[in-house]
């Protein structure tokens, strides 16, 4: 797995032909914390984990090996998008990450499916439904995973599991819940993904 470059603006090209997962989400949901922990890098990070949410301002790229995945048989791109709904980040920055995402996913014919992340602790906001109702109009499958979910009791972790499926009107495979500091969840998004990928092969 290597960090295989990064697009700014709209017109940048993708860094190469591989296929696509892309991970989504609010600034402060642990996006990084999640992709550090699925890659199995710990310990050295390749995601930048940053106190300040909306750091990341462009889409990243990270070639994985076919390994991390037990069905697929070619390596394909993780893609890191910028976190959005952060309050001070400058007006400009903010307003150049709705094109430059919205564009990345419409366009991407190598794009496989989106991972939205929503922390587990709070209700979706309205723009964690924003950008769900998009991706459903514009037909690209989406897992969505709960972040942080250690940080919440098993009984009260269930209840918000089963009113988010209720409230999103997601069948159970399609919403996970992830802890990024015990590793729970892991296996689940993995097996998760390996299915969105199987799909360029079957």
């Amino acid at each position: 797995m290597e960090f295989a470059g990064a697009i700014a603006g709209p017109n940048r090209q993708v860094p190469g032909d591989l296929v696509q997962i892309a991970f989504a989400g609010r600034s402060n949901v642990g996006k990084s914390s999640l992709i550090n922990r699925l890659l199995g890098r710990t310990r050295t990070p390749v995601a930048r984990v940053s106190a300040t949410p909306g750091k990341t301002q462009e889409i990243n790229f990270y070639r994985v090996n076919a390994e991390l995945t037990s069905g697929r048989a070619a390596p394909f791109f993780l893609v890191d998008l910028p976190g959005y709904g952060y309050a001070r980040a400058p007006d400009a920055v903010r307003a150049r990450w709705g094109p430059l995402v919205e564009r990345y996913i419409a366009d991407s014919e190598k794009l496989r499916g989106v991972v939205q992340l929503v922390d587990m602790r709070h209700p979706p906001t309205s723009l964690d439904l924003q950008m769900f109702e998009y991706l459903g109009e514009i037909e690209v499958p989406v897992l969505v995973v709960l972040t942080k979910a250690d940080k919440l009791k098993s009984g009260e972790a269930a209840r918000r599991e089963a009113d988010l499926k209720k409230s999103l009107g997601l069948p159970p495979e399609q919403l996970i819940a992830f802890s990024a500091k015990t590793g729970a969840g892991r296996d689940t998004l993995l097996d998760a993904l390996d299915g969105l990928l199987a799909e360029e092969t079957s």
